[in-house]
């Protein structure tokens, strides 16, 4: 009997699809470029046919803000058979030379803008290192396209290696995540569904292409047909403005991003007609500025996952019974992490023996997740890989409780839990309790040390605009102990910027490390 051939499952594919059913649509806008789904085809096979002689089977790193070249990147160097690397912009040379170093990149692609830090990467390298400019005065990248012959290899093992993305690192070197074909095109498609991609969306790259892949939502609005519209860096009044310019329907961040955009001058209430899907990760949305985005109506689809994970495994997914509910039991709703997206398997939550805790919305324990859409392993680190997933379930880290009706809801990371006189403290508990003051933008909360009670929790706390030395120490406090136990309300509160990684999370381990100097 004939059976049909089945073809690997690769991301890459849905970009061939959208060249043959919507080549004449625009696929990307950046700047005054626009490109339609032919064109980007066409420059990302270049892209591959340009890379066969330089890549040399080893991975090719990518150093750029969101740009055209970072998404053709996502297609041309999977068609050019070798795994993509794609670097956090705000790394240091010697933490970006030691990245490529262990991936063994043999070429990199940069931004004109970030050719210091290329340079000062080369030179730690060394001269096995190709380099290709792209943008500006005499553009190596377009000449290189312009001279190459198009070409798009098979993927023949959809398990293979397509990209590698590192982790933070902020507890040593960082760890390569091994990314497969497999899982990238189902996370696509989750992303599609969750989020309601089609042909007429217009994201706004606000989370950066680099972090898990852009969370693969640079392979989902290109199976969706949808538009991608890149922008450089995350500016508040420069996203209102291509909102209303190029009708953005989506786009992604941390909650850090949603108070940019909604506290920003320019944030004002969209029309009915016009409304905006923005999904968020990375921590948990506080209650206050869900609400506050609610009143523009924006729509926020809070999503959960891990660089291991390829972006958002755990979505928290409407109920039409809440449509009813009032706005504020709303908000508490959305700020959960909810259940398995639509291609993984169920979430769990165990405690310390790997058995399931009780589904009461009380009892503590920690996330594990496992499915086609988990990482390969660590790159060269197969005793990280083993002590993170040690029965087939990935260990994520993160503790929460699991509610009756299967929603998650994280109460805090394992490492974030302040124990203070034998008593559990969270941090995101705290957090959102200072963030319901009015004249509070955002807040941190970590654990410091004391002689009498182990650890002691400490605030750390941004203003919005225009509130600086309105309100004092002492009123924060006494504003959290009217809605906590009194042991969880901070025992100090130092105001100012707080730290951030380049996706936007709160960087808590340099909040500590100034609290332990102090």
């Amino acid at each position: 009997m004939q059976h049909a051939v089945r073809e690997p499952l690769t991301p890459v594919a849905f970009l061939d699809r959208a060249a043959a059913a919507h080549g004449d649509r625009i696929a990307v806008i950046d700047g005054q470029l626009r490109f339609t789904y032919r064109q980007l085809r066409d420059r990302a096979q270049r892209l591959a046919g340009a890379l066969q002689a330089p890549a040399r089977s080893r991975p090719v790193a990518v150093l750029a803000p969101n740009t055209h070249v970072l998404l053709e990147a996502h297609y041309g160097v999977p068609w050019a058979a070798v795994p993509l690397l794609t670097l956090n912009t705000r790394l240091s040379a010697q933490e970006q030379a030691y990245i490529i170093t262990h991936a063994e990149a043999g070429t990199l692609i940069y931004d004109h803008e970030l050719e210091p830090t290329a340079r000062a990467i080369a030179r730690l390298v060394g001269p096995d290192l190709a380099l290709i400019r792209s943008g500006g005065a005499d553009d190596e990248y377009e000449q290189m396209l312009g001279a190459a012959e198009a070409c798009a290899l098979a993927v023949e093992d959809e398990l293979g290696l397509l990209s590698l993305n590192y982790t933070s690192g902020t507890t040593g070197h960082p760890k390569g995540v091994m990314y497969h074909h497999r899982g990238a095109y189902l996370q696509s498609l989750a992303m599609v569904a969750h989020t309601h991609l089609d042909p007429l969306s217009r994201m706004l790259w606000t989370l950066p292409m680099f972090h898990c892949n852009g969370w693969c939502f640079t392979w989902a609005v290109t199976a969706a047909a949808g538009t991608h519209v890149c922008l450089r860096q995350v500016d508040a009044a420069a996203a209102w403005r291509l909102i209303a310019d190029e009708g953005i329907t989506h786009l992604n961040g941390a909650p850090t991003v949603l108070t940019m955009l909604a506290y920003d001058d320019h944030a004002t209430p969209l029309p009915p007609t016009s409304r905006l899907l923005i999904g968020t990760g990375g921590a948990p949305p506080s209650p206050t500025i869900l609400d506050r985005l609610r009143e523009l109506n924006i729509d926020v689809l809070h999503l959960y996952g891990l660089t291991e994970t390829f972006g958002p495994s755990v979505v928290c997914e409407w109920q039409p019974g809440w449509d009813t509910l009032d706005p504020a039991a709303q908000a508490r709703l959305r700020a959960r992490q909810g259940v398995a997206n639509i291609v993984g398997q169920r979430a769990r939550v165990v405690d310390q023996h790997g058995d399931d805790v009780p589904s009461d919305g009380t009892t503590l324990g920690e996330i594990a997740l496992r499915g086609n859409t988990i990482m390969l392993g660590y790159l060269k680190d197969p005793e990280a890989t083993a002590a993170a997933i040690p029965d087939g379930w990935f260990r994520t880290g993160d503790l929460a409780v699991l509610h009756p009706d299967g929603y998650l809801e994280i109460k805090d990371r394992a490492k974030d839990v302040i124990i203070s006189g034998g008593e559990n403290i969270s941090s995101i508990e705290v957090e959102q309790a200072l963030c319901t003051h009015p004249y509070v933008l955002e807040a941190a909360v970590i654990g410091r040390p004391d002689e009498r009670w182990g650890e002691v929790p400490i605030a750390f706390v941004t203003l919005r605009a225009g509130r600086a030395g309105q309100v004092t120490e002492a009123e924060l406090i006494e504003h959290v102990r009217g809605r906590l136990a009194r042991f969880k309300a901070p025992k100090a509160v130092c105001f100012g910027e707080l730290p951030k990684t380049s996706t936007g999370k709160i960087q808590k381990f340099r909040l500590r490390e100034g609290a332990d100097a102090g």
